[in-house]
């Protein structure tokens, strides 16, 4: 309840407060006065209107005790069964509690409400507006910020290393190492490794000629000319070069056919022989064995962790980018496929419907503890301020309903007695 709808609820109950408290003054001065004019007046009629004022006092009175004692002692009075807010709020709590639960939160009445809800209708339309897609990207870095950041190194890296250890245990490395390099090979991946080294070396040989005829000089025989050692280090340079070039440059040539024969045969041996087996068996036992597993996880992990975090703080997130495009395809995918709307619709209704009947209990429980764990004086004044309006009312409604029976009964007397 905020402050100001608070202040208007307290000065409408003064206001009703006053009305019905201004009426039993009202009936009392009438009463007064009417025993007064009867002493020196033997009007009939006056006889009434004392009676009536008479039997209203009396109703006002009952019900301002009844109302009162609701949600304070009468006049500071002590008197037992009053102030029944204040000293029952624990039985109240659990009553309220109980009362939603068993007549709110039961099958038949939750049913008809989560058959109408459109999830995947409201999900659309909020993630369609792009203020809400870029909270939900900024809550979601915030909430993976925190968790890479608080992680415990530990225990991640434990992680790491059991999963791993797992995998690598029953792994068959030769199978593994077989497979990637017939990957490699399917792809054409050794013949680009192979350009990018003819290339380098083609480069090098050029870039190398005076050290090529440093080297000739130095082999050839002293009565050979030097000019002669030059010209041959220049043929030999540019022979080497011009070779490397037609290996780069023929996709058929010996050389790379030879290269992909003994690659095959490689792989061959790799998934066959027993002595790769036993070599990379041996391998893994030493990555197994002491704590090489361990360092290697904490490596892993160290790495993943900076990664993650510097792109996040980055301008341009590739994981924001990512989770913003992967985002947005769900939604157009939603939008666009009556199927999978009503398989989100029918998720979304089933998971609240079993969450709202598992913990209906729960809810029973959080309205007995709010309540009883609110200060009694507190829980009165709440409650008054609530309902205690309308109860004035009550007293309003007592003085007149009391003063009409108290003329009626005087009436009926004053016919008996003049039968």
């Amino acid at each position: 309840m905020n402050k100001e709808n608070e202040s208007t609820k307290a000065v409408q109950l003064r206001r009703h407060k006053t009305i019905a408290t201004g009426l039993f003054v009202l009936m009392a001065a009438i009463y007064i006065f009417s025993t007064w004019w009867l002493k020196t007046n033997n009007a009939v009629w006056l006889g009434y209107i004392k009676a009536f004022a008479e039997a209203a006092m009396v109703g006002a009175l009952a019900d301002w005790f009844a109302v009162t004692a609701l949600f304070h002692y009468p006049m500071g009075i002590r008197i037992p069964h009053t102030n029944l807010i204040e000293t029952r709020k624990k039985s109240i709590g659990d009553n309220l509690g109980g009362f939603i639960v068993d007549n709110f939160l039961t099958t038949a009445a939750i049913r008809p409400y989560i058959q109408q809800l459109n999830p995947s209708s409201l999900l659309t339309q909020w993630l369609g507006k792009e203020k809400n897609l870029n909270l939900l990207i900024t809550g979601a870095t915030r909430v993976l910020k925190e968790v890479i950041r608080k992680a415990d190194d530990t225990s991640v890296t434990r992680f790491i290393a059991g999963q791993s250890a797992e995998l690598l245990k029953n792994a068959k490395l030769n199978e593994v190492l077989a497979s990637g390099l017939e990957m490699v090979t399917e792809r054409g991946d050794q013949a680009r490794m192979l350009d990018y080294l003819l290339k380098k070396l083609r480069g090098y040989v050029l870039d190398n000629e005076e050290m090529i005829k440093e080297r000739v000089k130095k082999e050839s025989h002293f009565l050979i000319p030097e000019f002669v050692d030059n010209i041959i280090a220049s043929k030999i340079t540019s022979g080497f070069a011009k070779y490397l070039a037609e290996i780069e440059n023929n996709p058929r040539h010996n050389i790379r056919q030879d290269i992909d024969r003994q690659l095959a045969v490689i792989i061959s041996e790799i998934r066959t022989n027993p002595k790769w087996q036993e070599e990379l068996g041996q391998i893994k036992d030493r990555i197994l064995s002491g704590d090489k597993i361990q360092q290697y996880a904490a490596s892993v992990w160290k790495q993943v962790q900076t990664g993650i975090l510097r792109d996040l703080e980055g301008q341009q997130s590739h994981i924001q980018l990512y989770l913003a495009k992967t985002t947005g395809e769900i939604v157009a995918n939603l939008q666009r496929d009556g199927q999978m709307q009503h398989k989100f619709n029918h998720w979304a209704r089933y998971h609240a419907y079993k969450y709202i009947l598992r913990n209906r209990k729960k809810a029973g429980n959080l309205i007995s503890d709010t309540v009883g764990n609110w200060q009694g004086r507190e829980l009165s004044s709440k409650l008054e301020l609530e309902v205690g309006k309308d109860l004035q009312f009550i007293r309003i409604n007592g003085t007149l309903v009391g003063g009409l029976v108290g003329l009626i009964i005087y009436t009926v007397t004053r016919l008996i007695e003049n039968g």
